[in-house]
């Protein structure tokens, strides 16, 4: 008999359950244990290696120093590469458009380069020009249309305004023959380009279609037609004749027309205050 009395040899016994399970039951039902020493078969955590360990430092110190001669050598390398990007970076640019125009007679721009661009600014000052409240004088309608018209086609394009911009018309409008609006009210016809596109260009012919708004009416307490805004296109044939681009044929049509927004209407007299209060423009494209 052991010391501790035979329940304790039978706790210390190792059954054939518990070699199983590491734990099981013993003959006498109750719990036994395994101890696994160094050396013994499995589970236990093997003993520390050393030399392994050595070898582990070893390489971190040598992984260390390469990290550090490449880091130098990057260093270097970082310096040679900022002196290229200074050399390298994108030096500020001037605007690529042409030179606005100079000249103009009538107050309508004049000069435009012989290019795509110079066609497409002509066009878009000439939608302002006949589009503008001095084609309801038959006087000023005529200055104007001489001004933008080639030669060869001033005398169809001068009967073809004058038959649109009749003395009926004027009447309808409620202006007089001179364009004028009754004392106290303000006439206003006005055409502000929004966009232009040339449909066809060569050095001495271009087509050039204005995607245009405008705006068109009387402000006044007792005007039966008040300002409106409206979209249209119109589109030129221009010739390239006596250094400049000219209108040879015009053509006009609704659209495209966006939705309107929800802006508040304004009153007569802010109309007509705006409209002595904000001139036009010279548009160079």
């Amino acid at each position: 008999m052991s010391i501790g009395g035979e329940g304790y040899g039978e706790r210390d016994r190792t059954g054939d359950e518990g070699a199983a399970g590491g734990h099981g039951r013993g003959p006498a039902g109750l719990t036994t244990t395994r101890t696994r020493l160094p050396g013994s078969e499995g589970g236990g955590r093997p003993p520390a290696r050393p030399g392994r360990s050595v070898v582990t430092v070893v390489g971190v110190v040598v992984l260390l120093i390469a990290a550090i001669a490449f880091a130098n050598q990057g260093g270097d390398s970082g310096d040679d590469g900022a002196g290229g990007k200074q050399g390298g970076e994108a030096q500020p640019t001037a605007p690529t458009g042409q030179k606005p125009v100079e000249g103009g007679k009538g107050g309508i721009a004049s000069g435009f380069p012989q290019s795509e661009q110079g066609a497409e600014s002509a066009a878009a000052n000439y939608a302002v020009a006949l589009g503008g409240d001095g084609m309801f004088s038959k006087d000023d309608r005529h200055e104007i249309v001489e001004a933008v018209s080639a030669p060869s086609s001033l005398s169809k394009l001068q009967k073809g305004f004058d038959a649109d911009y009749s003395e009926e018309l004027n009447k309808k409008i409620g202006i007089d023959d001179e364009g004028k609006a009754p004392s106290g009210s303000t006439f206003v016809n006005r055409t502000m380009p929004a966009g232009t596109t040339v449909r066809s260009f060569d050095e001495d012919a271009a087509t050039v279609a204005v995607w245009c708004s405008g705006l068109f009416g009387v402000a006044g307490e007792d005007s039966t037609k008040p300002v409106k805004n409206s979209w249209f296109t119109v589109t030129f044939k221009l010739k390239w004749t006596d250094g400049d681009w000219k209108v040879v044929d015009s053509r006009q049509k609704n659209g495209p027309t966006p939705v309107n927004g929800d802006s508040p209407i304004s009153g007569a007299e802010e109309i007509s205050k705006a409209v002595d209060e904000f001139g036009g423009f010279t548009y160079a494209r």
